[in-house]
């Protein structure tokens, strides 16, 4: 799986530079069992089985994510409320976007 989504975002053509909105399908394939560095230096594991790991300065945090229609949700413990988000794919890059419209960029680690 890993290869054949490394492979489909190498295959856009360098003018194909706009972010492509992921569905539920893509969202799920796009993360599990998958590593993300975001541009702060913190890493985002994400678990098949639906745990979430957060490395970062401040410590480390899991967490659960789950896909839920268009969008990825995480949760972090003690919050009840889960973040959900949609996702956007270009090349190597991720674009989480919250709905309040703050924007966070993620780089896979793990190729």
């Amino acid at each position: 799986m890993r290869i054949l989504l490394l492979t489909l975002c190498l295959a856009l053509p360098a003018t194909a530079e706009e972010w492509q909105a992921l569905d539920a399908a893509g969202i799920s394939a796009a993360l599990s069992a998958r590593v993300l560095r975001y541009d702060d230096g913190s890493t985002q594991n994400f678990f098949r089985d639906g745990r979430s790991l957060r490395e970062a300065a401040d410590g480390t945090r899991w967490g659960s994510w789950w896909v839920d229609g268009n969008q990825v949700c995480l949760l972090w413990p003690p919050s009840v409320t889960p973040d959900c988000m949609t996702v956007a794919a270009r090349r190597i890059d991720l674009r989480f976007t919250a709905p309040d419209g703050e924007v966070r960029i993620a780089r896979y680690v793990d190729l």
